[in-house]
């Protein structure tokens, strides 16, 4: 018989792992902090990939409700300079492999494929512990507790479950991101949308850049992001912070400037963590991570894909060891160590804010043609 499975944290990742865990009969339960599914914005747009997302999505008998959730015409691409001037513009022809998506939209269809009641909302952990022989307690903030022999932590970057295997703590990358977000583009926006085309905008230079994507309805979802220290913008308002971010970018395109200066939604700053690069740990009975709990990196359009992958492998591996949860484990994680470990080696943000910026990514881009 197949251990029961306690997952902690409903993202992509841990979703996945409960939908293919179901589809193969295994019984599983997710718990979750938030208290309702809508209970804030998830994220932008995600590229997924064939050889990670879409395998994940294929496993988990999902690929026809992620087909109709794609986007037609976002995976085009374009690099400007601060002064607005297109450097590189790649139209989507409808031949590329990396189809993107809203995450939301994505999460939705997840939690749509598993039974009632598989997601435990406003289950927030506040610590686990170990009971022996492969058991552990995870306790929640409401003074409850379960006990499982089998534990995943999808927790993500700040993962209660992680100490039960690794002392390694997340460490800050030097890249501060602001949010923004500016609704009805075409219409209310029009000189920032022309700016940003068809999917996703890239302007760039030394030390600093303007993200952003076209997503559903209109909607222009920015990334401002600036290499600093941990302390810039500690507890500043939300006025001061647009003030601030828009004085780094004096002298740029008012075409891109109004990405920040004109947002619908209070600006949302955001710090960029890693874990070391080849993060692993040695076995432990009755537990393991996946997604960023196990494999945190700066974003580099690989970590959604990674943690659906990890979801469905683990899923796999546990239905084909009934009764022996770390032989599954154990499989599992010797494939999740290396495919992260060679993501890892993706240096991203040097090329799009290092000294050469933002020729170091056309340089890049065209390469990947």
């Amino acid at each position: 018989m197949t251990t029961p499975v306690t997952i902690i944290g409903a993202g992509l990742g841990g979703l996945v792992l409960a939908r293919v865990l179901h589809v193969h009969g295994v019984a599983a339960t997710v718990y979750e902090a938030e208290p309702s599914p809508a209970a804030r914005h998830q994220g932008g747009m995600l590229d997924i990939h064939p050889w990670n997302g879409q395998l994940a999505l294929e496993v988990a008998g999902l690929t026809e409700g992620f087909l109709g959730l794609v986007l037609r015409g976002r995976e085009s691409y374009r690099v400007l300079d601060r002064t607005g001037t297109v450097l590189l513009d790649r139209p989507d022809d409808g031949t590329g492999d990396r189809p993107e998506v809203q995450r939301g939209e994505l999460r939705a269809l997840l939690l749509d494929a598993l039974p009632a009641g598989t997601v435990q909302w406003g289950h927030k952990v506040t610590g686990v512990r170990a009971l022996g022989e492969g058991r552990h307690e995870v306790g929640f903030a409401d003074g409850t507790t379960v006990g499982t022999s089998l534990l995943v932590g999808a927790d993500g970057a700040w993962s209660r479950v992680r100490p039960l295997l690794s002392d390694a703590i997340p460490e800050y990358v030097g890249v501060a991101v602001v949010e923004t977000f500016l609704f009805d583009g075409d219409t209310r926006h029009p000189a920032a949308t022309e700016a940003v085309g068809g999917g996703s905008l890239f302007a760039l230079a030394p030390g600093k850049g303007i993200l952003a994507h076209r997503e559903s309805g209109g909607t222009l979802h920015t990334y401002a992001q600036l290499v600093k220290p941990r302390s810039w913008l500690a507890d500043t308002d939300a006025a001061t912070m647009t003030a601030r971010v828009v004085e780094e970018f004096d002298g740029w395109a008012p075409e891109l400037t109004a990405l920040i200066t004109d947002s619908d939604t209070p600006p949302v700053l955001r710090r960029l963590f890693t874990l070391p690069p080849g993060h692993h740990w040695d076995r432990v009975a009755g537990v393991t991570l996946l997604g960023d709990a196990a494999h945190l990196m700066p974003p580099n359009g690989e970590g959604a894909n990674l943690a659906m992958l990890d979801g469905a492998e683990l899923g796999q591996a546990i239905a084909a060891h009934p009764g022996d949860p770390d032989a599954a484990l154990a499989e599992y994680e010797q494939a999740m160590f290396t495919r992260a470990a060679a993501e890892a080696d993706d240096d991203i943000y040097t090329i799009m804010f290092g000294d050469e910026a933002p020729h170091s990514m056309v340089t890049m881009l065209s390469g990947a043609e």
